[in-house]
C-alpha cells in the first residue's frame, strides 16, 4: 500500500474512532459507537498489514490467534461486577505493550524510519523515554488497582513516612535520566528509566483508597491512552497518534468528571485518596442504636400504596445481578399508576457508567434514567426511595460529619423521601469502609436479603 493511501485509510480509521466516542458518549448510541470503534479498528489493522515493512505474517497470526483466544473466553465469562478490575488489567496491557514497542525502536531504530543504534535523533528520544515512562506507570499502576479491586491485596491506603517526597524525588529522576539518555544512549538508561517508572507507578497507586477506584481507573486509562500518542510519535504512525490522544483526552475528561462527582481534587486523590476498610469513627455508636426492618410484602405494600418511587441502584444490585426483577418489579409499579424513576450518582458501582450499562442491559427505559443534578431536588417531594445496595452513595455522613471521610461529596438525598427502602444483605459498611447513619433514621426500612431474591418476592408480593 502507498504511502498516500496508508495515510488516507488511518485518517479515516481516526475519524471512526472519533464517531465511537461521540457514541459511546450515550446509552441510545452506544451500539453504533462500538461499532464505529470496530470498523476503526478493522482498517487500521488492515492498513497497518499492507504495509510494505511487514516482512513475517506468521507471527502476527500467531499473535493474533493468542490475543484473539484469550480475549474471547474473557469476555464470555466476564461478570459485569468483574469489568472495574478488567478494565484496570487491559490498561496495564496497553502500557506494557507501549515499553516493549519503545524497546524496540530503541534498539532496531532504523526498522522505523528513526536513525541507527546509538545515533537517534534527540526529539525521538525524548518521545520515546516519554512513551516508556507513561507506558511503565500505566503498567504497574493497572496491576496493583487490579490487586485493589480483586480483594488480591488491601483496599485501604498504603502509607509510609516520607511517600510524597520519595515519590517527587524519583519524578526528578526520571526527567533527570531521560536527559542523560539524549547525551548517552545507551541501554542501561532506557531501562533504568522504565525500572524508576515501574516503581512509581507502584507507588502513587497503593495510597489510594477503595473508594477513589473509579477516579483511578479513569485515571490510568488517560495513562494508556497517552502512552500509545508518545510511541506513535516515535514510530511516526498518525493513526496511533490521534487514537492515542483521543484516549487519553476523554479519560483526562472523565477523571475530572468523577472527582466533580466526589467533590475532589484530581491532586488530592493522586496524593492520598480516602477510603479503606475500616469502620469510621462512630461505627460502635451506631451499632448500639435501632434498626427497623421489614419484609417483600411490607416493602411491596409500601410501594403499592406510594404515588411516586425512585429507585437507587448501587453495587449491590450488580453482585446480585438484579436489574432484570428490578425492572420486572418497576414495571408491575407503573402498572398501577406509580411514577417510576431511576437515580444514578456518577461514582454508583466501581466503574463510571456501570449503573447506566446493567439498566440498559435490562431494557429500562433511557428517558426513566437520571442522573444526581437532574433528579436529587426531586427526593422531597418523593413518597419512596427504593435503595439497592448503594452505600456511600446515599450516606448522609457527607454532608452532617466534617470528620467523615467522605465528607463534601455529593451524594443522593435519598433520606428526604417520605420512606426509604434499604435492600442490604446485612448493616456492614460499603467500598468507602464506613458506616452507613441512613440505616438507623426513622424513615428508613431496611430489608436484609440478597438484592435478586428481595426484587423476586416484592414481585409476587405485588401480584
Amino acid at each position: 500500500m502507498s504511502e498516500n493511501l496508508s495515510a488516507v485509510a488511518y485518517l479515516l480509521s481516526s475519524i471512526c474512532f472519533i464517531m465511537a466516542l461521540r457514541g459511546l458518549s450515550s446509552p441510545v448510541t452506544a451500539r453504533a459507537g462500538n461499532l464505529y470503534g470496530v470498523a476503526g479498528m478493522v482498517i487500521a489493522i488492515a492498513t497497518t498489514l499492507a504495509s510494505p515493512g511487514v516482512l513475517s505474517y506468521s507471527m502476527i497470526l500467531l499473535g493474533v490467534l493468542i490475543g484473539g483466544s484469550i480475549g474471547t473466553v474473557v469476555a464470555l465469562r466476564i461478570q459485569m461486577t468483574a469489568l472495574p478490575q478488567l478494565v484496570a488489567a487491559f490498561h496495564s496491557l496497553v502500557g506494557l505493550a507501549a515499553v516493549f514497542v519503545a524497546a524496540a525502536a530503541f534498539y532496531q531504530p532504523d526498522a522505523y524510519g528513526i536513525g541507527s543504534f546509538g545515533h537517534i535523533p534527540a526529539g525521538s528520544l525524548v518521545e520515546m523515554s516519554i512513551g516508556t515512562a507513561i507506558g511503565a506507570v500505566t503498567f504497574t499502576g493497572s496491576i496493583i488497582a487490579f490487586g485493589k479491586l480483586q480483594g488480591i491485596m488491601s483496599g485501604a491506603p498504603i502509607t509510609f513516612p516520607g511517600q510524597h517526597p520519595l515519590n517527587a524525588l524519583l519524578g526528578l529522576a526520571l526527567i533527570g535520566l531521560v536527559a542523560w539518555m539524549c547525551m548517552d544512549q545507551s541501554p542501561q538508561l532506557f531501562w533504568a528509566i522504565a525500572l524508576v517508572a515501574f516503581l512509581l507507578g507502584v507507588l502513587i497507586i497503593i495510597p489510594i483508597g477503595g473508594a477513589d477506584m473509579p477516579v483511578v481507573i479513569s485515571m490510568l486509562n488517560s495513562y494508556s491512552g497517552w502512552a500509545a500518542c508518545g510511541i506513535g510519535f516515535t514510530l511516526g504512525n498518525t493513526a496511533l497518534i490521534i487514537t492515542g490522544a483521543l484516549v487519553g483526552s476523554s479519560g483526562a475528561i472523565l477523571s475530572y468528571i468523577m472527582c466533580k462527582g466526589m467533590n475532589r481534587s484530581f491532586f488530592s486523590v493522586i496524593l492520598g485518596g480516602f477510603g479503606g476498610e475500616s469502620a469510621g469513627p462512630d461505627a460502635a455508636m451506631l451499632k448500639d442504636r435501632t434498626v427497623r426492618s421489614g419484609s417483600a410484602e411490607d416493602a411491596a405494600f409500601i410501594m403499592k400504596n406510594a404515588g411516586s418511587v425512585i429507585i437507587v441502584p448501587g453495587y449491590g444490585m450488580a453482585v446480585a445481578q438484579a436489574q432484570h426483577a428490578l425492572r420486572e418489579m418497576a414495571d408491575m409499579l407503573k402498572k398501577e399508576g406509580i411514577s417510576v424513576r431511576y437515580a444514578i450518582h456518577p461514582v454508583a458501582g466501581r466503574m463510571p457508567g456501570h449503573m447506566n450499562v446493567l439498566l440498559a442491559e435490562a431494557n429500562v427505559p433511557y428517558d426513566e434514567v437520571f442522573e444526581l443534578d437532574e433528579i436529587n431536588r426531586d427526593f422531597a417531594g418523593t413518597d419512596v426511595a427504593f435503595v439497592i445496595g448503594a452505600n456511600d452513595v446515599t450516606n448522609p455522613a457527607a454532608k452532617n460529619d466534617p470528620s467523615s471521610p467522605i465528607y463534601g461529596m455529593p451524594i443522593l438525598d435519598v433520606e428526604r423521601a417520605g420512606t426509604v427502602l434499604f435492600i442490604k444483605r446485612s448493616l456492614g459498611s460499603g467500598y468507602a469502609g464506613i458506616e452507613n447513619e441512613l440505616f438507623f433514621r426513622d424513615n428508613t426500612m431496611m430489608l436484609f436479603a440478597d438484592a435478586k431474591a428481595m426484587c423476586e418476592n416484592i414481585v409476587k408480593a405485588l401480584e
